[in-house]
C-alpha cells in the first residue's frame, strides 16, 4: 500500500476514508423534511418498528432496548436526538440496525429510501455553523442530481461521549 493510499485527511468534517477514485455507498433515510446518509457497510440490517423495553432514567433519545436472535440492541430515535420535533411511528417507521465496532445498535429513522453511491468529487466538506449545528458528526454533504443528502459519520456520533454507546474506535 502505498503512503498516498493509506493518509486519512486530518479535517475532522471530512472522515471519509480517500479512496481514489473508489465511489462510496451511503443508505439514505429521512428524517422530517430532510435525507441523510450513512455508510452502507455500517448497516446490518433493516426492520420494521416494535414497541421497546424503556430503560429507566435513559435519556428521551434513547427508546429503550429490544432483544434481536438473543442480543439486546440499544435502540436510539434519530429524530429525537437531532431535536426534529415529536416523532410518530407508522408503517413507514424503519430501525437500521448497525454495527459499530462489533456493538450492535438500532437507530429509528421516519423512512429508509435506497442506496446512493457517490464519488469523492460529490462530497463536499459541512459548511462551518458556529454553535447553531454540531458539525463533528458529519462526513459532509453529498449531492446527487437534485437530491442532498447530509453524510453522518455515524462511528463518530455512536461513540461520542455523549452518547457513549459504542467504545471509541481508534484512529
Amino acid at each position: 500500500m502505498s503512503s498516498t493510499q493509506s493518509k486519512q485527511t486530518t479535517d475532522s468534517r471530512n472522515t471519509a476514508p480517500s479512496r481514489p477514485g473508489r465511489p462510496l455507498e451511503f443508505l439514505s433515510f429521512t428524517l422530517g423534511q430532510e435525507e441523510y446518509g450513512i455508510d452502507i457497510q455500517k448497516v446490518q440490517e433493516l426492520r420494521g418498528y416494535d414497541a421497546v423495553t424503556r430503560i429507566a432514567n435513559a435519556p428521551e433519545y434513547i427508546k429503550g432496548v429490544v432483544n434481536l436472535r438473543g442480543i439486546i440492541v440499544p435502540i436510539i430515535d434519530m429524530r429525537i436526538k437531532f431535536q426534529l420535533g415529536a416523532p410518530t411511528y407508522d408503517q413507514f417507521t424503519v430501525v437500521i440496525v448497525l454495527n459499530i465496532g462489533g456493538r450492535v445498535v438500532g437507530m429509528v429513522v421516519d423512512s429508509v429510501s435506497d442506496v446512493i453511491t457517490l464519488s469523492a468529487e460529490q462530497i463536499k466538506p459541512a459548511p462551518e455553523m458556529g454553535a447553531v449545528l454540531d458539525t463533528d458528526y458529519l462526513i459532509g454533504l453529498g449531492t446527487l442530481d437534485e437530491r442532498m443528502l447530509i453524510l453522518v459519520d455515524i462511528d463518530k456520533l455512536m461513540s461520542s461521549d455523549e452518547m457513549g454507546l459504542v467504545e471509541k474506535i481508534a484512529a
